[in-house]
This record gives C-alpha cells, sequence and structure tokens, in this order.
C-alpha cells in the first residue's frame, strides 16, 4: 500500500463508545497515524490502545478543541451520537455536526467519514431523520463527507444485540407489536469496520452517501429465531398485537433487557422503518468486498456469542456516558461542589493478602453481585428502572477484570488504581451524585481494607433521600465488606 496513504493522520471522535473503541484498534492495526478526542481522558486508560494514540481531552461543542482536534489530519470520522439528551436531541445534533464541519474545513480535512443509519423509507423515525440530517449538516462545507449508513449492527455488546438477545432469552412467548414483522438488514460489526477502515485508505476523497447491510434481508421476528436456534433454545411463540406503540414498546424493552428505555426508545423506532440497503447506494465500486465476504446473520450471531462466551467482548454499548439528571454536575466534582458531603465509612483489618481482597473487589457485581443483601440491591434496580433509570441490568464487560470508563450495572468504574483502589459512579437517578469507593493497604502488618459509600446531596430532597434509605445502609455496607473479606479467605484456602 502506498506509503502516503499509510501515513494519513486519522481522528477518531467518539472513541470510548461501542464502535469508535474498535474503529481505532482497527486503525491502529493497519499501522495508521490514529488521534482521539475525548472528554474524559481517564476513560480510555484501560483500552490495550491507550498509549499508541494521540489523545485530545476536550469537547466536541467547543470550536476551540475541535481546531486542536482537527489540526493535521487527513481523514475524520464523525461518530458522536447524542439521543440520551432528551427530546431535543436532533437540534443538538445538528448543530455539533455543523460546528465540526466548520471546523474540519478550517482546518484542511480532506475528508469526513460519518457512520449514520439507513433511511430509506418514507416513513422513517425522529431518530433516523437525525441521522440523515446530522450527514447533512456535515456535508455543508467544501469538506467531502464519506456517509456509511447502517441497519441493525450485530456484534457482542450492542445494543441492538443486547435487546435481541435478552428478548429471546427471557420470554419464550411474547406479545409483540406488528413492527417485528418489518424488514430489516443487520450488518457484522467486523463487516462495519471493514468499510471505516477502507474510507481511510482511498486513494481520492469521496462525497457520496453508501447504504451498507450484510448479505440477509429478513424480518427482526426471524432473527430473534435464528438467536433462539443458534443459543440452543425453542421455537419462541411470537403473538403481534397492534397496541404496543413505539413508545409503550420502549419501555417493555427497557424493563425486560438491560437497554434502558431512552436508547430503546430510538431503536425502536427506527424498527418501525423498513430499514433495507438501496442497491443504488452500493459502494462496492470504492471499496471491495472483503475476500471471506460479509458475514451472514447466524455467523455474525455466532461470533457475537463465541466473544461473549469467552470474555473477550473489547466495548459495550454502555461504554458511552449515560446523561445524568439536569441537577448533576460533571463526573468527577470536588467534595465541595455540592452543598454537603454525606459518607458511609467503613473499614477492616484482616490477614488475607491485599492481592486477594483486591481480586474480589475487581470482581463486584454483575453475575457475582454486591457481596450480600442481593434483595435490596434488586429492589434499588427495579427503583431506577421505573424512574428511567440504567437498574442493575447492565452487568459487567468481563466478570473479573475492570478498566476505567466500563459500566458496571448502574455504577461507572471513574478511578482504578490496581490492588490498591476502586471508585465507582453512580449512574441511578439520584437526587444528588453518588461514590462508592474501596481502598487497600498493609498497616501493622496487616491487609486494611476501607469502604465508603459517599453522596453529594442536591438541595433539602437529597438529604432526605440519603436519611430515608440510611437504614438499610445498616444492612448492606456492613455485610458487603464482611463478605469480601470471607469470600477472600475462602478463596486464599481454595488455592491452598
Amino acid at each position: 500500500m502506498d506509503a502516503q496513504i499509510i501515513n494519513r493522520r486519522c481522528l477518531v471522535t467518539g472513541a470510548s463508545g461501542y464502535v469508535g473503541g474498535r474503529l481505532v484498534r482497527t486503525l491502529l492495526n493497519e499501522d495508521i497515524d490514529v488521534r482521539i478526542l475525548v472528554r474524559d481522558k481517564r476513560k480510555i486508560q484501560g483500552q490495550a490502545w491507550a498509549g499508541a494514540v494521540e489523545i485530545i481531552e476536550g469537547n466536541a461543542e467547543n470550536t476551540a478543541d475541535l481546531d486542536r482536534a482537527l489540526s493535521g489530519i487527513h481523514t475524520a470520522y464523525y461518530l458522536l451520537h447524542s439521543i440520551n439528551l432528551g427530546p431535543k436531541f436532533n437540534e443538538i445534533e445538528a448543530k455539533m455536526a455543523r460546528n465540526f464541519a466548520q471546523a474540519a474545513r478550517y482546518a484542511g480535512v480532506a475528508q469526513i467519514v460519518y457512520l449514520g443509519g439507513i433511511a430509506n423509507d418514507v416513513n422513517i423515525s425522529k431518530h433516523l431523520a437525525s441521522r440523515a440530517a446530522t450527514g447533512t449538516e456535515l456535508a455543508s462545507t467544501t469538506v467531502p463527507v464519506l456517509e456509511l449508513r447502517a441497519g441493525i449492527i450485530i456484534g457482542s455488546g450492542s445494543a441492538s444485540f443486547e435487546m435481541l438477545r435478552h428478548l429471546t432469552h427471557r420470554l419464550p412467548i411474547m406479545t409483540t407489536p406488528k413492527w417485528v414483522s418489518n424488514k430489516t438488514h443487520p450488518i457484522a460489526i467486523r463487516d462495519v469496520l471493514y468499510y471505516l477502515k477502507r474510507s481511510a485508505l482511498l486513494e481520492k476523497p469521496i462525497a457520496k452517501i453508501f447504504d451498507i447491510g450484510g448479505p440477509e434481508i429478513l424480518s427482526y421476528a426471524d432473527m430473534m429465531q435464528k438467536f433462539a436456534k443458534l443459543s440452543g433454545l425453542r421455537k419462541r411463540w411470537i403473538i403481534k398485537v397492534p397496541v404496543l406503540t413505539p413508545g409503550l414498546s420502549s419501555l417493555w424493552i427497557g424493563f425486560v433487557t438491560p437497554v434502558p428505555t431512552a436508547l430503546a426508545r430510538p431503536l425502536v423506532g427506527s424498527l418501525i422503518s423498513e430499514v433495507v440497503a438501496d442497491p443504488a447506494k452500493s459502494i462496492d465500486e470504492f471499496i471491495p468486498l472483503p475476500q471471506e465476504g460479509l458475514l451472514d446473520v447466524e455467523a455474525s450471531i455466532n461470533l457475537a456469542l463465541t466473544r461473549i462466551s469467552d470474555n473477550r467482548v473489547e466495548t459495550r454499548w454502555s461504554d458511552a456516558s449515560v446523561q445524568t439528571a439536569p441537577w448533576q454536575k460533571a463526573q468527577g466534582d470536588p467534595d465541595w461542589a455540592g452543598e454537603t458531603v454525606l459518607r458511609d465509612h467503613r473499614e477492616v483489618f484482616t490477614d488475607v493478602s491485599a492481592d486477594e481482597i483486591w481480586r474480589q473487589i475487581e470482581g463486584i457485581g454483575g453475575e457475582q453481585g454486591w457481596f450480600g443483601s442481593g434483595f435490596l440491591w434488586w429492589c434499588r434496580g427495579l427503583i431506577d428502572r421505573l424512574v428511567g433509570g440504567v437498574g442493575l441490568r447492565r452487568g459487567r464487560r468481563d466478570p473479573s477484570f475492570l478498566r476505567v470508563g466500563d459500566s458496571l450495572d448502574f455504577w461507572r468504574v471513574e478511578e482504578l488504581d490496581r490492588g490498591k483502589k476502586l471508585r465507582l459512579y453512580a449512574e441511578m437517578v439520584l437526587p444528588g451524585k453518588a461514590w462508592l469507593e474501596f481502598n487497600i493497604s498493609k498497616k501493622n502488618g496487616q491487609t486494611y481494607l476501607t469502604q465508603d459509600a459517599i453522596f453529594s446531596p442536591r438541595g433539602l430532597g437529597g438529604q432526605l433521600y440519603w436519611w430515608v434509605i440510611a437504614p438499610f445502609h445498616t444492612f448492606v455496607f456492613p455485610t458487603m465488606i464482611k463478605n469480601i473479606v470471607k469470600r477472600a479467605k475462602r478463596a486464599n484456602l481454595s488455592r491452598g
């Protein structure tokens, strides 16, 4: 390949998200020089590629930050999405794209590559219409925009796949809306990354819209049946009813699956349309099919399931931050940012090694749970989902290994000093901000473990909330620290 092409520098926005995180690795595998723009560089510290990229910490809505990020860039990937930002997300997305395009023109960027959604049906959702409008705004300057439009992306950790997986697993008999019969054109995440990567290696910039889809067109119901078959489940009974509106459907999906209602709503809205690639918008003339061909639906599902079972999920839909309530300040605010700081502090000395204690702490949440008081944790997760939060069902990316930025049930890893400290930030719906922090050190020849639940309330309502739930803390937190030590002792004995 031409050295001039390889030496191009690429900017990846949304690098802490599902597609962006994988794209960075894919580009680096081609020896392409990569720069990323992220709001918080701590979120990508755990990525294997973090030391191989240039990191610009900033906000894509800030012109100065965009100028720094786009300076000297040949190909800029626009992978930003704002569907969690409320009912006016379309206006926010349009403004962000417009600012990005203008900054790219000013910086002399040769090519913008944008991943949108297939929008060929006359009856398209607000979500798909916004994605199309974003492409229009990006193309509003002289910088050529190569827009790739995809339908459902099948891959371990994608929101669409998690929705499909959990609906199929948990509901052997289900009443579904009519949209499950609509045609879809799914594509494997592996093939999406192939097209994105090859877009950076084109000899000349391209300004055109292309639809990308896998080799099969089928209904969502057909995909569910294929998933059931590949998972060793019986055929699912699907009863279509006309009363489930998109709003009701998203509430139902938010309750049954790990995907929160706010994210399920645009996904469902997309399924109401016929999301099928237009052959007239084929990219084959510019980017040929991969030598091994595109993965069909069964192969895509099998690959995703294999990665999940092998604990090799590289990125997840939940890697992107959840938009907090309006009164919550930015993550990582200092203690004095709120009116007061309330704390539940526990500590213990033990003869168990610090390494064994750490193994238990790093494995917290997900399938392992929260070291006791399971019913109370389940209730708190259920309440959170009922009020529009993420609940406990997000689980973990990996059963034993955490990295900064990982989602962990309704927490997110904010700080991690392996073997010494783990700090989790609460992404549940709260009248304030909350953290759960563990610290391990050595004192007087013993392992010293501290556990702190920290809450920065918002006004009187936040303080009332803390005191209402304080009685439950007397069950949850002493049990937690006690069971961490107990399981560590048991694991230590089993290792001999």
